[in-house]
Parts: C-alpha cells; sequence; structure tokens
C-alpha cells in the first residue's frame, strides 16, 4: 500500500528531462521575460541570443531544461541543437525526451538509442525512453529498460522509480 501511493505521488517529484536533481526548474528570466530564441544570461542580466559564443553549453542546457518544463518544447531544441558539445548522451537524452514530448516517437526513439549506445549507464535515458514504450503499450521492453536501469546500479534512484511506476500505472512524465 505504501510503494502504491509512493508510485502514485512520484510526478510530484519528477526528475526534469536531462537533470541530476529532483526539483523542477525554477523559472527566471528566461520563461518569464526573454523572447523567443534568447535566454537570460546572469552575468549581463539581459536576454541573449542562445547562439551567442558567451553563453556556456551549461548555460543553453539550464534554459532548454527550464524551457521543456514550460512545454515549450520546439524552443527547447531549438536551443538545444545550438549546443556545442554535439551528440553526447545527455544531449541526446534530452533531444529524445523532447521529441518524445512534441509527436515525433521515432526520431525519439532514435535518439534515446544513440544515448544508451554512447553510455549504456545512461539510466536516464533509460527510464524516458522506457516511459515512451509504456506510451506505446510495449511494457516488456519498457521492464528490459527497467532491468537495464537496475543492473547499471540504478535501484533507488529518481530513473528506476519513475519507470517502475509508469510501468505499473501507465503514467509518464511531461517534463
Amino acid at each position: 500500500m505504501i510503494l502504491a501511493a509512493a508510485l502514485v505521488l512520484a510526478p510530484h517529484l519528477a526528475l526534469a528531462a536531462g537533470s541530476d536533481d529532483s526539483e523542477p526548474p525554477t523559472p527566471t528570466e528566461t520563461t518569464t521575460v526573454c523572447e523567443k530564441g534568447t535566454v537570460w544570461d546572469e552575468k549581463t542580466k539581459t536576454c541573449i541570443k542562445a547562439e551567442e559564443s558567451s553563453l556556456s553549453d551549461d548555460q543553453r542546457y539550464g534554459a532548454v531544461r527550464e524551457l521543456a518544463h514550460a512545454k515549450r518544447y520546439d524552443e527547447a531544441l531549438a536551443i538545444l541543437a545550438l549546443m556545442t558539445e554535439g551528440e553526447t548522451s545527455r544531449v541526446m537524452t534530452y533531444q529524445g525526451f523532447l521529441l518524445r514530448q512534441t509527436g515525433r516517437v521515432d526520431e525519439g526513439i532514435a535518439a534515446y538509442e544513440r544515448a544508451i549506445a554512447m553510455d549504456p549507464a545512461n539510466i536516464l535515458a533509460r527510464s524516458y525512453y522506457g516511459q515512451l514504450l509504456v506510451q506505446l503499450d510495449e511494457p516488456q521492453l519498457a521492464q528490459a529498460q527497467l532491468d537495464a536501469i537496475r543492473q547499471s546500479g540504478g535501484t533507488g534512484t529518481w530513473a528506476e522509480t519513475a519507470l517502475a511506476g509508469a510501468i505499473t500505472t501507465g503514467v509518464t512524465y511531461t517534463y
């Protein structure tokens, strides 16, 4: 009974895609003031173009995370594409998540699979991929992702809890 209650409450403890913490991002001027294609630069205290060379990939990544939480998925995808680190596992995980949210399921699957191929222990990619598989009514394939999370040492993490809850309840995360 306690486990079932925890799984129902799990969405309130959601890990935003690609993040290392369990709290939703705090809204900044990126989502409250800045125009499309710009992000808040804490250093200059202004909105600057996302392609500006003074922005680090971590700053862009933070903006992508914030935009995704605000359900501004297309804007988040555009900024993610500007990241200079290329197709890393974290970028591909987030790309898969954003493509999933915009209904581009096949592209999302491909991005998740690239992320996992680059880093088989990427439990966040496996969790989001598994949640997509739950949405596609593929519980056995989702279970395989859950098993891989556990084999990678992910027992007790948000990634495991979120996917286990999705398999049990059918509820997946939208940020």
